[in-house]
């Protein structure tokens, strides 16, 4: 089947791809440059680091089993001077590698074998995430389908009501909310929320987000908007 011409983004954004598969870097450079990206590869941890600072991409698409080292210390060296979105691509599947990755600053995680349209999409809401806001209060006001959280007032509105909500229940909802479409693990939830001396208490995410569930989701028992990524944390879709 014919595929849609590539849309032509207004300014290209430069894709870091660092893998030591050479099917699969051929594969992500030729999908990428189809779509008008600026795409550096690297087949190794150094040359990653190297070519990032170097070329400052836009986002990052990371191998965890590099030949020189571990793709979590990849990512801990980037996040030693860059805030650049940082997607992970690995076979690795055991639960602990994929927080470890989150937890080392990873804002989103692939499984090999993948999708390409499913890497690409989570590609393109990485970099709008990580777009520069404007001031005077924009972003401040995240809107659903089914509600509105009002950051700056620290309201919920739903249905033309005010939602009551514990602090708890909020500080959980703002965390999610600030990061849209961006997978949160656990630790980093019950650390912002509990603090630095929890990390392991998954049970009190389960009670809490179910009950933000029940208050917000048009339907708790499938929920669109607060999303289980099983082993690893949660996600907020609009």
């Amino acid at each position: 089947m014919a595929q849609p011409p590539a849309e032509r983004p207004r300014n290209p954004v430069r894709v870091l791809v660092v893998d030591d598969e050479p099917q699969i870097v051929r594969a992500l450079v030729i999908n990428l440059r189809a779509r008008h990206y600026d795409v550096d590869a690297a087949p190794d941890g150094a040359t990653a680091l190297q070519l990032a600072a170097a070329r400052h991409p836009d986002v990052v698409v990371l191998d965890l089993g590099l030949p020189d080292m571990d793709g979590a210390d990849v990512i801990k060296g980037l996040r030693g001077w860059t805030r650049v979105p940082i997607i992970v691509l690995s076979a690795r599947q055991a639960s602990d590698e994929k927080v470890e990755a989150l937890d080392a600053g990873a804002d989103d995680y692939v499984t090999k074998p993948f999708g390409m349209d499913e890497l690409l999409a989570r590609l393109r809401a990485a970099v709008r995430r990580a777009a520069p806001t404007g001031e005077d209060g924009e972003g401040v006001l995240v809107e659903t389908g089914s509600f509105t959280v009002d950051l700056a007032a620290k309201k919920v509105h739903r249905s033309g009501a005010d939602v009551r909500l514990t602090p708890t229940e909020w500080h959980l909802l703002e965390v999610l909310v600030r990061s849209p479409g961006r997978l949160v693990s656990q630790r980093q939830l019950l650390q912002e929320v509990w603090g630095p001396a929890y990390g392991t208490e998954s049970n009190y995410l389960r009670v809490y987000m179910a009950q933000l569930r029940r208050k917000l989701e048009p339907d708790p028992a499938h929920p669109r908007h607060f999303v289980t990524e099983p082993g690893m944390g949660y996600r907020f879709e609009r």
